[in-house]
């Protein structure tokens, strides 16, 4: 008991020390005593001036720390107004700032950005994707564009895809840009998504609103543009983004009928499969291949290893298989010249025969001689 009360008295004096200080450096900073620089912000003919300590913010924020080294006793940032200039300065000075209009969330996370006050920047990005919902994530997303800050991107485009039928028609949706579309269909294919028929309904309504706000002139013009931004979106789907059933659907939007893309698109889509298929199977014969051709070239060290005697026994029998074939062919054809075909045939075996008894004696021989000198 008495442990856990000395520890709670300890939080409670470090709660205090933490106050105080935050106490004294929010005075330090609304005081003017010791201020040695000037920040100025607004507007820059007739700016306001903010007084600062120098130390303070060198040693807080980089920004600060590089451009305070120069012998200067003031800074121009006209791009920031006065009361988003005195937050960041809050938490510079204590580590407080306020987040109560989420509306200005982005604006803080560039200016956090912009000062490479890290900490800081992950503070607010946490912030903003908890506070990105169904009623916002568009002023969001597009806020972010000068960011272009991925995990903010990325929740925009989790909502979209979420409640895609209910905001399909909305004006916002369609005040995408290409690139915005571009990262979304990837995003859809990270998560191997199929793309429903609606999302491709909204491709050709965002399509034909965007060649009408180009103004061109002649029809010929108009169907080229929307050929390009047609093949632009469905270079990107791959195999098993759409069904066979949806992409069917897609001949109602007349402009699509006549790319040649479409062709294209089509077979890649709905017959690279069996390709595939084809493909593997060709694979799987190469490696059969492979096998029979390993299997031949084991056969074929074996027979090298074999005698040259028994090279000669299988000329033989190729030999009177010749001949059978020979006396077969010639007994319906040449009857009187039968005898004497087949006495040379076998004269010739014979010798053969005869040649290879000599050869084998002679073989004898010279190996009994040689096992005679061996002992030796």
């Amino acid at each position: 008991m008495k442990k856990n009360k000395n520890e709670n008295e300890m939080k409670n004096l470090e709660k205090k020390v933490t106050k105080n200080l935050i106490e004294d450096y929010s005075n330090l900073l609304k005081e003017n005593s010791f201020k040695d620089f000037s920040i100025f912000v607004e507007n820059k003919s007739n700016p306001f001036e903010i007084k600062v300590h120098k130390s303070i913010l060198c040693s807080r924020s980089p920004f600060f720390n590089k451009f305070l080294r120069q012998e200067s006793l003031s800074i121009s940032l006209n791009q920031f107004n006065k009361k988003e200039m005195e937050s960041i300065l809050s938490y510079i000075y204590y580590g407080n700032i306020s987040f109560e209009n989420k509306e200005n969330l982005l604006e803080l996370l560039e200016i956090s950005i912009y000062f490479k006050l890290n900490l800081l920047k992950e503070i607010i990005q946490k912030k903003i994707s908890n506070s990105i919902n169904y009623s916002n994530f568009f002023q969001f997303l597009f806020q972010n564009r000068n960011l272009k800050l991925k995990e903010i991107e990325m929740k925009c485009f989790e909502l979209i895809n979420q409640n895609f039928s209910q905001i399909q028609n909305n004006e916002n949706l369609f005040n995408l840009t290409k690139e915005e579309i571009i990262k979304f269909i990837q995003f859809k294919q990270e998560k191997k998504e199929i793309f429903q028929f609606d999302f491709f309904q909204f491709l050709n309504n965002w399509i034909e609103k965007r060649v009408e706000s180009l103004r061109l002139r002649k029809f010929k013009n108009q169907a080229n543009a929307k050929k390009r931004l047609f093949h632009s979106f469905f270079s990107l789907f791959d195999k098993d983004s759409i069904s066979k059933q949806d992409f069917d659907k897609l001949n109602q939007f007349e402009f699509f009928l006549p790319n040649s893309f479409l062709i294209n698109f089509e077979r890649t889509i709905f017959e690279i499969q069996d390709q595939e298929k084809e493909k593997r199977i060709n694979q799987k014969d190469k490696q059969i291949q492979e096998k029979e051709k390993k299997i031949e070239r084991r056969d074929k060290r074996i027979k090298s290893f074999e005698s040259e005697n028994q090279k000669q026994k299988e000329e033989i029998e190729k030999q009177g298989k010749e001949i059978m074939n020979l006396k077969s062919e010639n007994e319906k054809q040449r009857k009187e010249n039968k005898e004497k075909i087949l006495k040379q045939k076998e004269e010739e075996i014979q010798n053969l025969k005869s040649s290879f008894e000599e050869r084998k004696e002679e073989n004898e021989k010279n190996q009994r001689k040689s096992r005679s000198k061996s002992e030796i």
